[in-house]
């Protein structure tokens, strides 16, 4: 896990006004106003820096405005979501996951940190932004790359992350394998031999979405970028608009990044009230606004609608039409599974 050097205090700190030297005497005992000053720790995938950096600064504000006792502090640390997950798992004291996908929270639901119902808690399935998968290419498009097919065309090289890290590269894998599927009338075979020639076309696996993103955009790598619609955005509309293009594939995957408390840690903590507060805040018009505004496509319609011109429309499917998290996790990323066999 990145940004380990946290040194998080886990202690409400109670400011008596007797500490203060104006404690009130009442029955032979010291009655004390409250101050809490309160930290949560977020884990979070990789895509979502400066997302959180915003949104962990408008909760405190808010959180504060409405509780001017409190002080609140948020960190956020990020890397690939199946990394942030084990991380947790080892012992990370998180008091809320921000992750890639449904598969990494449940897999801390199963092993007791977590709720098992977790995902009917907050609406959306706790879902509050979404996204895609796109391709980001250099300026002007010079490989001519425009659908899947294209990917494995001689003399391109495709930059996507490893799907055994990350929770990006398992939705850009998925979207490749799903397209496929399409295409060939459900063989999963054709699918396989297309995934198998498309990860020949790529130079390097980098473990987190935002690795791939700096190989593509700062180290000069490759041809096209399979990525997250925000990072392709943001590299397209803030980073580069002179030296990138996005397109959008005739059909990709609708990709959901869920979040949750770390049910174990926010009751040792004594955090449980603030950080179920924070996930709220995410579904909030603030919070949506803030998701838009770095590229996530909110889940409030009317927000969307905002901000619809920065979003264009795109034929997506589900991964409950490939089968489910359970089913594609065990099947294509499980050691010895899919993924294993064809990057051999």
């Amino acid at each position: 896990m990145k940004n380990k050097t946290f040194s998080l205090s886990r202690r409400r700190l109670l400011v008596g006004a007797a500490a203060l030297g104006g404690g009130v005497l009442l029955g032979g005992h010291i009655k004390q106003a409250q101050a809490a000053s309160l930290n949560l720790l977020n884990v979070s995938y990789d895509p979502t820096r400066e997302l959180y950096a915003e949104v962990d600064k408008a909760f405190a504000d808010t959180w504060h405005k409405a509780h001017p006792e409190d002080s609140v502090t948020v960190k956020t640390a990020h890397g690939g979501s199946g990394a942030q997950a084990r991380s947790v798992l080892e012992g990370v004291p998180a008091d809320v996951v921000t992750l890639g996908l449904a598969y990494d929270i449940d897999l801390l639901a199963q092993k007791g940190l977590i709720a098992p119902d977790w995902q009917t808690r907050l609406p959306h399935n706790s879902t509050p932004y979404t996204s895609t998968i796109v391709f980001l290419v250099r300026k002007g498009n010079p490989k001519n790359i425009k659908d899947w097919s294209d990917l494995v065309r001689d003399g391109v090289q495709v930059i996507t992350p490893n799907p055994k890290t990350s929770g990006g590269a398992r939705w850009n894998y998925l979207a490749a394998w799903g397209w496929a599927l399409h295409q060939n009338s459900g063989s999963e075979d054709a699918a396989k031999n297309y995934l198998k020639s498309l990860f020949k076309h790529v130079p390097v696996l980098d473990t987190g979405a935002r690795g791939a993103t700096n190989s593509f955009v700062q180290r000069n790598l490759g041809d096209v970028l399979l990525a997250w619609e925000d990072e392709a955005l943001m590299a397209a509309r803030d980073i580069g608009p002179d030296k990138f293009d996005i397109v959008v594939p005739s059909q990709t995957i609708l990709a959901e990044p869920p979040v949750s408390l770390v049910d174990k840690n926010v009751k040792a903590h004594g955090t449980e009230a603030v950080a179920k507060a924070y996930l709220e805040f995410l579904f909030s018009p603030e919070g949506q606004k803030i998701g838009a505004k770095h590229y996530f496509r909110p889940v409030d319609p009317a927000v969307l609608s905002e901000y619809g011109q920065v979003f264009p429309k795109v034929e997506t499917f589900d991964v409950a039409s490939l089968g489910g998290w359970t089913k594609l996790q065990k099947d294509h990323f499980s050691n010895g599974g899919i993924f294993d066999s064809l990057y051999r």
